[in-house]
């Protein structure tokens, strides 16, 4: 009798010795107590349950990162691309990531994809080489509002890697190129503008102080003497120039005309000159024809003589 008692408390320390369980601290464990679900979660710690009649599922709490597989996407102007991401997620609730999704890590990671494609064909190739915090926050927003029913929080979805065809590389690079000579021509005008800024305001200071031209004129003969070259420089005064400058300014300068004047002028000019053709014609019709020769008026008044033939005046 002893022997088949000892082999039954041995049995029952077995029984009981086989329900502990030991959940780590980032693990909770959900009990199905002949597949109904217990209540809260256990853990952590050590932790009993009836061998054969319950059952214990173990939840990762940690975060994991699960890289989403490159995805050929076109995008919203029309480029084919390829695109991978990481994500970044964690259960909060173990009891829904046991009961409400069979495998939560592969459901995550494949609606991740779909989502990926999905957000990427909305927005444009610039868009997504430059403003992708935005499409970022966008996808976890969108990934996390779906894993929410399953107990996952999606804490981070980052986009890795964008690969462009070459031609579009191409492309790119001459368009970057193109707008770094942009700005080149542009600040270079911007300092010819300073330039010429600055020399509007030296030459109103050398205007006002007329020896200041001098001075300037001798540091550049200064300039030019100390360089090592064969130019050979003939000073001329300054005040010669200005002077020879005043001259022809006053000689090229003539008093301006009225309109009204010259064309009093010219009326008067036209209205003498018919006058004096006029008086012309009266005179010769009234001197009398002698025979011999034509009529010669003297300019002293003296009486008009006729030629003959010979010359000898009649």
């Amino acid at each position: 009798m002893l022997i088949p008692i000892g082999t039954a408390i041995g049995l029952l320390v077995l029984f009981v010795a086989s329900g502990f369980r030991i959940v780590r601290e980032f693990e909770r464990g959900v009990v199905l107590r002949l597949g109904s679900y217990t209540g809260e979660p256990r853990g952590p710690g050590l932790i009993w349950i009836i061998p054969v009649i319950d059952r214990m599922f173990k939840v990762d709490l940690r975060v994991v990162a699960r890289d989403v597989p490159p995805q050929d996407v076109i995008t919203r102007d029309n480029v084919s691309v390829k695109v991978n991401a990481v994500i970044y997620f964690r259960v909060v609730k173990p009891d829904l990531a046991v009961l409400k999704v069979e495998n939560y890590l592969y459901a995550t990671s494949q609606y991740a994809q779909t989502t990926l494609r999905a957000i990427l064909g909305q927005v444009e190739l610039d868009d997504l080489l430059s403003e992708r915090d935005r499409i970022n926050q966008q996808l976890q927003e969108v990934i996390d509002r779906h894993t929410d029913p399953w107990g996952v929080k999606v804490t981070s979805v980052e986009v890795k890697h964008v690969d462009l065809p070459s031609e579009m590389q191409r492309a790119m690079a001459r368009q970057a190129e193109a707008e770094r000579y942009r700005r080149a021509k542009v600040i270079a005008a911007e300092g010819e503008f300073q330039a010429a800024d600055r020399l509007s305001d030296a030459a109103q200071i050398i205007a006002s102080a007329p020896g200041a031209i001098t001075l300037r004129y001798l540091q550049t003969l200064q300039e030019i003497a100390v360089e090592n070259n064969s130019t050979t420089v003939f000073p001329i005064p300054i005040d010669l120039l200005q002077g020879m400058q005043k001259l022809t300014g006053a000689s090229a300068e003539t008093p301006p005309v009225d309109p009204e004047e010259a064309k009093r002028m010219k009326e008067e000019a036209r209205r003498a000159s018919a006058a004096v053709r006029e008086q012309a014609r009266d005179d010769a019709g009234s001197a009398p024809a002698l025979p011999g020769g034509p009529v010669v008026a003297p300019a002293d008044g003296k009486e008009p003589t006729s030629s003959s033939e010979d010359g000898e005046p009649s």
